[in-house]
Order: C-alpha cells, then sequence, then structure tokens
C-alpha cells in the first residue's frame, strides 16, 4: 500500500474529468488547456484543489512551450531591453552602471556600444555571464 497519497476530493476529479490533462501535442491542446486555466483563475475564490489542478495544467502548458515554442535567444542590447522591461526598470536605474542617463539612452539606442566595465557591470548587475552582453 503507497502512503502519503490522499484521496482525491469529488470536486477535483470533477476538475479532471471535465477537461482531463493530457500533453500538449498541438496548438488547439495549447488553446484549449490555456483557456481552462484563465476559466479557473477568473474565479473569485480558489481551492486548494483548483490550485492542484492549475499547477498540473500550468507544467503541460510548460513542457509543450519548452518543446514547441523555444525561447528566443536574446544578447548584448537587445537582451539588455528586455531585461529591462521585465524588471520594469526605467533608463535612471542603470545609471550607477553608465554613468549618466544619456549614456544608458545612446547605448539602448544602438549610438554606442557596450564597454568591457559596463558589460562586467550589468552582468553582476543581472546575475548573469557577462557573455551574455558581449
Amino acid at each position: 500500500m503507497t502512503t502519503g497519497l490522499k484521496t482525491p476530493s469529488s470536486y477535483y476529479m470533477t476538475l479532471i474529468n471535465t477537461f482531463p490533462p493530457r500533453p500538449i501535442t498541438n496548438d488547439a491542446e495549447f488553446n484549449a488547456t490555456q483557456a481552462q486555466i484563465h476559466l479557473i483563475l477568473d474565479r473569485s475564490q480558489l481551492t486548494q484543489d483548483d490550485r492542484d489542478y492549475l499547477k498540473v495544467l500550468g507544467m503541460l502548458v510548460y513542457d509543450y512551450e519548452e518543446q514547441y515554442e523555444p525561447m528566443p535567444m536574446l544578447k548584448g542590447i537587445e537582451l539588455l531591453k528586455a531585461l529591462m522591461e521585465e524588471s520594469n526598470l526605467q533608463p535612471d536605474a542603470l545609471v550607477s552602471i553608465f554613468g549618466s542617463e544619456s549614456v544608458v539612452l545612446d547605448v539602448l539606442n544602438h549610438k554606442s556600444q557596450l564597454t568591457e566595465h559596463q558589460t562586467q557591470a550589468l552582468a553582476s548587475f543581472f546575475h548573469l555571464s557577462p557573455d551574455s552582453f558581449a
């Protein structure tokens, strides 16, 4: 007998039977799984069963995206722009690295190249390899 596994509630079984989690193999299944996720997330109160089910669906979406929608490999200034957007940073947040906001803007607008010192400082700031900004 296996211990540690709890018997699923009737509500959890309803979730499973309404939209059975299966590996996603195409865009239609991907879209349907995302729609199911949003349907549950739109509820005002999520139960532990909802959260458990969402975790399973989320893993399926993640697996599909990893296999069929690889992240583009960004480097240099494009990576810097993406990191700034993701972190909701404005150019003035990088003045300590670049010396002035105008230098930050020049780099972001491809009017200036990153120096070795800036590359090292950005790598440290974002916890990445300096090669990411080369």
